[in-house]
């Protein structure tokens, strides 16, 4: 992001590219921030494109899991105390949020998902489901829908995303719902 921001002041061409959308778990906060300590941020032009966030490409794999309110965690703990990992993750949980776990392992911290899981093991039945999406849309791409009660975390990693169902949340065939509510307005 610093060499991003020397070479816009250099005057050449400058672009800062990153996978998945700049603004979610991305540079485009970095990028930022560096122009607000060098106090550049209205000299430097600044724009975010937007892309494709890992919760949209996870979700249209799964079929329909965030079809109502939703709560995105990241269970990496590097920039974020654990504490409030936990706390916020809690609150979703507790409040019946879909919840989209970002970063949910790493050899470094193989124990955080277990841990996560635990959570949503006391604000959700046992059937509910878990989506688990590896790799969206790039090679070596995986999807697959497990109950809470039977998740193996180990078969999760780094290039993991996983998507907790609230208490509405179902299974159908091998996708996620997440009713948002129509059918009972309509009564289908």
């Amino acid at each position: 992001c610093a060499a991003a921001v020397d070479a816009a002041l250099a005057g050449r061409p400058t672009a800062l590219v990153c996978s998945g959308d700049p603004g979610i778990y991305a540079m485009a906060g970095l990028a930022l921030e560096i122009l607000e300590l060098r106090g550049l941020a209205d000299t430097v032009p600044f724009v975010v494109v937007p892309g494709v966030p890992a919760v949209c490409a996870a979700a249209a794999l799964l079929g329909a899991p965030l079809t109502h309110d939703f709560a995105c965690v990241s269970l990496s703990d590097l920039l974020t105390p654990w504490e409030t990992i936990v706390k916020r993750l809690t609150a979703a949980l507790e409040a019946d949020f879909v919840c989209v776990i970002y970063n949910p392992r790493s050899k470094g911290r193989p124990g955080h998902l277990d841990h996560a899981l635990e959570l949503a093991r006391r604000f959700r039945a046992g059937d509910c489901p878990v989506g688990l999406v590896r790799q969206a849309y790039r090679p070596g791409q995986s999807v697959s829908a497990h109950r809470l009660d039977a998740f193996d975390a180990a078969q999760v990693d780094m290039l993991s995303l996983l998507v907790i169902g609230n208490n509405e949340s179902r299974s159908v065939g091998s996708y996620m719902l997440t009713p948002r509510g129509y059918a009972r307005k309509r009564h289908l």
